[in-house]
């Protein structure tokens, strides 16, 4: 990854660029977005960008020995860390065990997100996690000496997923790293990261794409027409992930929307039948795209709230979405808003302390029944 291949971000590249040409490049960084707007890609190409003998002002060359070891994603002083499903019976127990597979999702991937590369290594209803064992491996990597860089760099995604001896163990290199040493984390929720390792790091928030800056690419990536890239920049809100959910409505997104369909009808009818086999079917997707899905059904219900107020600029739906709120949104008033969401939220919280999905998708929809009617 290159800065030229990142849309728009020039303020955070432009400061990225003076620290590396002025020397000035604090060990420990911190990358925090909310999601789709380029924050892994920044790091890794700020991480070429220090290590490139041949820098321009404004990129890494491309040609020199350092580039063309990054472009293969193999550089001997180029580490990285990210969340894994351990798989004791395919000795799949640490980051390193993962490389390939790693390597070749981020070759085809710019912008992505957990759920993407959860898919790719087949993780089914395991929850990722950076597990103790990577403890280890970082002290040991991070103490031999610099192969050949100027500076050695790790980049750790989603530090949020560190196992508290991890953690602990990142917190001592963070606090005595080794000389030419960077440390880059990037982050979706930062909050939850090791109070003392947010504050012994530099802290860099990648702000939402802009509107112009994300239609311009959808025009030069995918065709579309100036109108047409105007509109889908509105829907992603500088989320280029939600960019390209809205050209493709992925199945994802459509299952997504049946099923917030299917929980209102079976709620408002008081179907008890269909709300059992509804939980039953919600428990199978795995928690990942559960806990993505209750997301997902708070941002509706508060988009038709939104609807409500005849605002199109404040609406951030794709067309089918807009389709069923020209029904739905009546129902989402401020008698039954504010318990929706909480429910919803609720649902989720319980998601991710592994109550049984069964139960929480069964009590949400009963839940639902008696709100909907307000």
């Amino acid at each position: 990854m290159y800065f030229r291949d990142i849309i728009g971000q020039e303020k955070i590249k432009r400061h990225l660029i003076e620290s590396a040409r002025t020397g000035v490049v604090p060990h420990a960084q911190l990358f925090t977005e909310r999601g789709g707007t380029g924050s892994f890609a920044l790091a890794l190409a700020y991480a070429r960008y220090l290590n490139c003998t041949q820098r321009s002002e404004t990129d890494a060359c491309g040609h020199c020995p350092s580039c063309l070891k990054y472009d293969a994603l193999a550089h001997p002083d180029l580490h990285f860390v990210f969340p894994i499903v351990a798989k004791k019976e395919r000795k799949k127990e640490i980051c390193d065990d993962y490389l390939p597979e790693w390597r070749a999702f981020l070759h085809e991937h710019t912008y992505f997100g957990l759920d993407e590369w959860l898919d790719t290594i087949d993780a089914g209803n395991s929850q990722a996690l950076i597990y103790s064992k990577e403890s280890d491996e970082i002290v040991h990597k991070l103490s031999l000496k610099i192969y050949e860089a100027e500076y050695r760099v790790l980049l750790v995604w989603m530090p949020e997923k560190l196992h508290p001896t991890c953690a602990n163990k990142l917190l001592k290199v963070i606090e005595e790293p080794p000389a030419k040493t960077v440390i880059l984390m990037v982050s979706e929720t930062p909050d939850i990261i090791l109070g003392t390792i947010q504050s012994r790091a530099q802290r860099l928030n990648i702000p939402a794409i802009l509107p112009e800056d994300m239609a311009h690419a959808l025009e030069a990536r995918f065709g579309l027409m100036p109108e047409d890239a105007k509109y889908v920049a509105h829907l992603a809100n500088g989320n280029f992930l939600k960019a390209i959910e809205a050209i493709s409505v992925n199945e994802e997104t459509q299952f997504f929307l049946e099923q917030f369909k299917q929980i209102m009808r079976n709620s408002w009818a008081r179907n008890v039948k269909a709300m059992k086999e509804q939980a039953d079917l919600l428990a199978s997707i795995g928690r990942e795209k559960q806990k993505n899905f209750l997301a997902y059904c708070q941002r509706l219900i508060r988009e038709n709230f939104v609807y409500r107020f005849q605002a199109p600029e404040l609406n951030y739906m794709n067309r089918d979405e807009a389709t069923f709120a020209i029904r739905f949104s009546p129902f989402v008033n401020e008698r039954n808003v504010f318990e929706l969401m909480e429910e919803l939220d609720k649902a989720e919280q319980h998601i991710s302390q592994n109550v049984n999905p069964k139960m929480v998708f069964f009590d949400l929809a009963l839940q639902i029944t008696v709100l909907i009617k307000r």
